[in-house]
């Protein structure tokens, strides 16, 4: 198991440019398996989330080619569906949340696919039903072998129908969409997510051959064709990278400029940001951070406090709250993080607590943050990330605290951003990495 050691304390100065989005990265890899015509991605993030990905697509019989850094060919013309039966397809599978989206796109193909109830983050309750209740109005049939934890749809044919979301689930939208291409007829998928994540699927396959209306909307028209072609395709910068960058640029007193985020396609996050009194400033196509030794959240106009939640886009994404609950601790003022998508992913607070901050934690959705400014500062401890977005954050409470911090478990932290510490510390962080 690899640690971080980070000595807090050190304000970063620099440019850094984010990494590709991940979140995108594990939908359009997953639709390579749509055609056997070549797919070329950019920008795709060197992370173990991805990496891993791209492993069992090469297994399964996609041919994988590294055309230079940060970009791929994929070719799925000779897929091997034997493999999905094996025990090794389980065992890679199951520790990868992603691969969940392999199943719309085989089912679409092939007509049959098969895969174990996935893992990743261990933030609460994260249900299928969205996924397959949706596909199954297309006509696929699924069997579910509680032993082996294996899930197995088929179909003969899939026909396009009206759907309506129970949930405005994003790899349930993609899921859905990459099965509803290939289907005969029309399909509505209604109350549809609209992140730019799908939006970015939504094009890819479009460029690929696809019909598909209301893109980036909530109610998405998916027309059936037969057959699907090549592409090249580019990832968006990933947003919740910008996000945490934003967050530990505040907490370091840092300066900072974000370089090419899209600026277009981050939503209300940098406004999120703006109401817990930190300065982001829009130049072109960059986020520039000043300097800041101290920022104060804002309160609603009446005068309540303020209130931070999660919400489908044009929401607030709720990857970023863990990051916005630790930018609090050093603001002046109080603020309420209300995360009501996953009920365990503030649990990582006790150690912010142990660190030093005042956070109430209401129940296992909500938690107060007490901010006391410059008369507080964090201090270093020993800590466990169980999580990719609390393993970041910690990472920040880190390297703001006054003395040295160890964090565990960071294979957590790699799952979803690329090389943080060599790139932070090249802009003036002090953190060492050990087995």
């Amino acid at each position: 198991m690899s640690s971080f050691i980070i000595e807090g304390g050190h304000s970063l100065e620099g440019e850094i440019t984010p990494q590709g989005a991940k979140n995108e990265a594990l939908e359009v890899i997953c639709a390579v398996l749509l055609t056997k015509e070549e797919v070329v991605i950019e920008n795709i993030p060197d992370i173990l989330d991805v990496n891993n990905l791209i492993s069992l697509l090469r297994d399964m019989g996609v041919e994988v080619k590294r055309l230079e850094k940060a970009c791929y060919s994929f070719k799925a013309e000779n897929i091997d569906l034997e493999y999905t039966h094996t025990q090794e397809f389980m065992e890679k599978s199951a520790v990868l949340r992603g691969s969940i989206m392999i199943i719309g796109p085989l089912l679409a193909r092939f007509g049959y696919a098969a895969v174990p109830k996935p893992g990743g983050d261990k933030i609460g309750r994260r249900r299928l039903d969205t996924h397959f209740n949706g596909i199954m109005k297309l006509g696929a049939e699924l069997i579910f072998d509680e032993k082996k934890q294996l899930f197995t749809l088929s179909a003969k044919k899939l026909r396009g129908c009206y759907v309506l979301l129970d949930e405005a689930s994003i790899t349930g939208t993609a899921n859905l969409l990459m099965t509803a291409v290939l289907a005969e007829g029309e399909t509505t998928i209604y109350n549809a997510a609209c992140e730019p994540y799908v939006e970015q699927l939504s094009r890819m396959l479009v460029r690929m051959g696809a019909k598909i209306e209301g893109i980036g909307s909530n109610r998405i028209t998916v027309c059936g064709v037969t057959r699907l072609s090549g592409c090249r395709h580019r990832l968006l910068p990933d947003m919740i990278e910008i996000g945490s960058f934003i967050g530990m640029a505040a907490m370091t007193a840092s300066e900072m400029t974000i370089k090419d985020v899209s600026v277009q396609h981050l939503g209300i996050i940098p406004e999120s940001f703006r109401r817990l009194g930190i300065t982001v400033e829009q130049r072109n196509d960059d986020l520039y951070i000043p300097r800041q030794e101290k920022y104060t959240i804002e309160s609603f106009l009446d005068g309540s406090i303020l209130t931070l939640a999660d919400a489908p886009w044009p929401g607030l994404t709720p990857d970023l709250l863990s990051v916005m609950l630790v930018v609090a601790t050093k603001a002046e003022g109080c603020v309420l993080i209300h995360q009501k998508m996953f009920e365990s992913r503030l649990f990582f607070v006790d150690k912010l607590i142990d660190m030093g901050a005042q956070i109430i934690l209401c129940d296992p959705h909500r938690a107060t943050v007490i901010g006391l400014g410059k008369r507080f500062r964090l201090r270093g401890m020993t800590m466990t990330s169980p999580d990719i977005r609390a393993g970041i954050s910690l990472l920040i409470a880190a390297m703001s605290a006054k003395g040295k911090s160890t964090i565990h478990n960071i294979d957590q932290i790699d799952r979803g951003y690329e090389n943080i510490d060599e790139r932070l510390n090249r802009l003036g962080a002090c953190i060492e990495r050990t087995n």
